[in-house]
This record gives C-alpha cells, sequence and structure tokens, in this order.
C-alpha cells in the first residue's frame, strides 16, 4: 500500500503538473479574451442570482442551482488550502490565487452556458446537463466515423470521472477533515462523528436534488457570510497589518525574495504555481463539476444562468480565498512567532492568535464548508452514474424502449442504480470519517485532473456556440428573452 501511495502520488503531481496549469489557465485566458471580458458584467450577475426567473423551465431555481455548486466548490480548501499556498509559495501566491479566480470566471461562464444549451429533460421530468451532454449533443450529434465515437468516448469518460472523483474529493476526504476537527477540538469518537454525518448527509441526499437545493439555499449564505464577517473582524484587529499584507501579497507576487519575515524565499514561478494551482483547485472552474447543476436551474436563457454561475468563482476565489490570505499574512506580520513549516498548522496558529473568535470561525468554518461539499458532490456523482448506466441500459433496449414495455423497466433498471449510487456514497462517507486518507488524496487529485480534460476540449471546441449564445441574448440581444 505504500508503494501503491507512492506511485499514485507521483502520478498526481504530474498529472497537476505545469502542462494542467497551462491547459486550464490558458482556457480562461483564452474565453476571458474571446467573450470580452465577462468579468465586467459581474454585478448584473449577482443580481441575477437572486432574482426569481418567472416561468423558465428548470428543477431548482437560479440560486438554489448557485448556491449548490457553491457547497461543493467552497471547502477545507477555502481555509487550510491558502495557508498551504502561502507556506509553500510565500504571500504571493495569494495574489496569483486571486487573479486565477478573476480570469476563471470566464470558464465557469462558458461551462454553465453549455450546459444549459445542450441539457435534456427526462420522461420523469429531470433536466440533465454537464459536459457529457455539451460532448454528446454538441459535438458528436454532428460528427461522422471515428470523430463521434470519439465525442462519445469523452462524454462517458468525462461522466465516470465525475463518479470515481466523488468517492474521493466529494465524500471520504469531507468527511476525515470534519472527523479530524470535531476529534482534535471537541474529543469526539471517530464512529460516533461517522455515524451522525452519514445520517444527516443521508437525510438531505435520499432526496435528489430539490432536496439538496433546498438545504445549500438555506446553510452556504450562513455559513459564508459568518465566515467573511469573522474574517472581516480579524482585519479589523489586525488593521494596523493589513495595507502591508496587501503590499506584501502584490510585491512578492513579483520579487519573493522581498517577503522576508519569515515567510519562504520561492522564486516567482513557485509563488505562481501555488498560487493558480489552489485558485483553479478551489473554484473549480474548468472541471465541469458546476455545470452539472446549473442545468438543472429554472432559466429562461443558456446566458441568464451563465451569469449567474460565473459568480460562484467569483464569492469561491475572488472574495473568500483573498479574504482569508489578508487575515492569513497580515497575521504572519503582526505574530512573526507563526510557523511556516505546515499550511494547515499555520491557517490554525494564525486564527488562534486573534481572542475568542480566531479558533471558533476557523473551527466552524472547516465544518461547515466540508459538509455542504459533500451534498454538492453528491449530485454530481449521481448525474455521472446516471448518465453511464442510461447509455448502457438503452443501448441494449432502445428498440424493445420504443414499443414502451421495455422502456419501464429501463428507467426502473436507471431508478435502481442511481438508489445504489447513493447509498454507495454514504457508505464512503462514513469510511472517510474513520480511516487514514493519504491514498484517497492521491487518488481524488488524479480523478479530478481527468475530469478537466474532457471538460476543457468541449469549451474550446464548442466556444463559437458559447460566443453565439453571448451575443444573442447579451451583446446584442435581451437577456431577459426566452431561449431553448
Amino acid at each position: 500500500m505504500e508503494m501503491l501511495n507512492k506511485i499514485l502520488s507521483e502520478i498526481s503531481t504530474t498529472i497537476w503538473g505545469y502542462p494542467m496549469i497551462i491547459l486550464l489557465l490558458g482556457t480562461h485566458l483564452f474565453l476571458t479574451i474571446r467573450l470580452r471580458f465577462p468579468q465586467r458584467h459581474i454585478f448584473k450577475a449577482i443580481k441575477l442570482s437572486v432574482s426569481k426567473d418567472k416561468g423558465a423551465s428548470g428543477e431548482v431555481s437560479q440560486f438554489a442551482a448557485l448556491t449548490t455548486a457553491l457547497a461543493a466548490t467552497i471547502g477545507t480548501g477555502n481555509i487550510v488550502g491558502v495557508g498551504t499556498a502561502i507556506a509553500l509559495g510565500g504571500p504571493g501566491a495569494v495574489f496569483w490565487c486571486w487573479m486565477t479566480g478573476i480570469f476563471g470566471i470566464s470558464t465557469k461562464y462558458g461551462e454553465a452556458l453549455l450546459a444549459v444549451r445542450y441539457r435534456i429533460k427526462t420522461p420523469q421530468g429531470r433536466m440533465l446537463g454537464g459536459p457529457m451532454y455539451a460532448l454528446e449533443r454538441g459535438l458528436a450529434q454532428h460528427s461522422k466515423g471515428m470523430r463521434r465515437k470519439i465525442w462519445k468516448f469523452l462524454a462517458i469518460a468525462f461522466a465516470f470521472f465525475t463518479a470515481m472523483a466523488t468517492f474521493g474529493i466529494g465524500s471520504t476526504v469531507q468527511a476525515n477533515a470534519i472527523s479530524t476537527m470535531s476529534t482534535t477540538t471537541f474529543g469526539f469518537s471517530p464512529v460516533i462523528v461517522g455515524g451522525v454525518l452519514t445520517i444527516l448527509a443521508a437525510a438531505v441526499i435520499m432526496g435528489g436534488v430539490k432536496s439538496i437545493g433546498r438545504c445549500c439555499q438555506a446553510i452556504v449564505p450562513f455559513m459564508a457570510g459568518l465566515y467573511i464577517i469573522g474574517c472581516i473582524t480579524i482585519m479589523i484587529i489586525n488593521k494596523d497589518y493589513i495595507l502591508p499584507a496587501l503590499e506584501l501579497i502584490v510585491t512578492s507576487a513579483f520579487n519573493p525574495s522581498a517577503a522576508g519575515g519569515g515567510f519562504v524565499g520561492a522564486s516567482i514561478m513557485i509563488a505562481a504555481r501555488y498560487g493558480i494551482a489552489r485558485g483553479l483547485f478551489s473554484n473549480e472552474s474548468g472541471l465541469g463539476s458546476a455545470p452539472i447543476v446549473a442545468a438543472a436551474a429554472q432559466t429562461r436563457n443558456s446566458v441568464r444562468q451563465a451569469l449567474v454561475s460565473s459568480t460562484g468563482t467569483f464569492w469561491d476565489t475572488v472574495v473568500i480565498c483573498a479574504i482569508t490570505g489578508i487575515v492569513v499574512v497580515s497575521s504572519v506580520i503582526a505574530y512573526p512567532d507563526i510557523s511556516m513549516t505546515d499550511g494547515s498548522a499555520l491557517t490554525k496558529m494564525a486564527f488562534s492568535k486573534i481572542p475568542y473568535i480566531g479558533e471558533p470561525i476557523l473551527v466552524f468554518g472547516s465544518l461547515t464548508f466540508a459538509f455542504s461539499t459533500i451534498l454538492g458532490w453528491s449530485y454530481y456523482g449521481e448525474c455521472g452514474m446516471e448518465y453511464i448506466v442510461t447509455k448502457l441500459t438503452y443501448r441494449s433496449k432502445i428498440k424493445a424502449a420504443e414499443i414502451g414495455k421495455k422502456k419501464g423497466d429501463a428507467d426502473l433498471t436507471i431508478r435502481k442504480a442511481i438508489n445504489t449510487y447513493r447509498v454507495m456514497f454514504l457508505i464512503t462517507v462514513y469510511l472517510g470519517a474513520v480511516i487514514s486518507l493519504d491514498l484517497v488524496w492521491n487518488i481524488a487529485d488524479i480523478f479530478n485532473a481527468l475530469m478537466a480534460i474532457p471538460n476543457l476540449i468541449s469549451l474550446l471546441f464548442l466556444s463559437g456556440v458559447i460566443v453565439r449564445e453571448t451575443r444573442k441574448y447579451l451583446w446584442e440581444g435581451d437577456i431577459d428573452s426566452y431561449g431553448r
């Protein structure tokens, strides 16, 4: 197992190396330029996210879809991950993380647009979409021969990688974070934590996307708002060190040796690497996960939901990761005795230096962020599994399904597969709370990277569609008009 973990660690490091970072960041920049900087519409997007789209088709409100996506993206990486980036890349990593979030808004916009543009409505009334449907309906249906087979293969591959990734980053990893935090802070038994966590997750997940959406709509604004207020409070306490921290973040992004004060003396490339990697991993722009739930939103056209979804990257990275970075850097300046050897310890000690509120904010944020991630990723995996089972089921029964009798059998098979997946997911939630996860972390990282590849391919090859839809509803048309 030790040898296997070492091999997987090397694979994870390689696949998340410079080629992947360049591909993701390059897509961000390409779409930003081609879409005429959609970031300038961010305030309109925020307004749309809290507005009801009356008369639009979909399963959940735009706000519920956004909060479900935020539930999956706002995790422990926003807290501990930022500290890790600073510990390894210096304070300049915060600047590069922030820049990645700004440009990542374009990619999240494009992903959601394609998800709504190519979504389908099942006989049961469910709205399904995401990169697998964009690859199938946007590319495979208009291709022939080997190209058609390649697009279909990539669609199924994305669905498979998504389903597998949920058992890692979506369940076991998050459950382990909750269990570790509960054990070290409150002394609870991992077995008890795992049992309670599994029951709470089951109560929400078994109800499907509407149940998940309602729960996320209630807890995500509360947990994120409370965390932001807490961080602002800490910054007020550290008010004398905020401007020096901002100056240090910017200057060390281009001259890391200027950091000093116990910060790591990294090169510009190291600072950029860890900052960009943390930003990409945190907001999931380009990963292809968020558009899966965006497809279920009640929206009158693809551009409206694309704008709403783009705010997810804004809140996740441009706001939460940025203020976390400012809190950590200003605290290190204020308290030079804080250790820089470990990202998790760095963040914990930075928050604990603040009287009364520091550690409770960190604990509450870590617990709620991790639990919400479990809810969001459970739906992603469910949709991936449903796509695979649907293709396998109807491939063998499509002719009989046309008669009507076997169609019911096929639908029953799909429903059974979804329920089986939910049970398996909940089992991994419990296991994550009671076992060690070094191996699982590496597997999760690999599957996350494998998810990104088919998604980025669909974004690049369908960028013309994204531009046409944007021109139709945003640049030259009426964003309030109804589309397909």
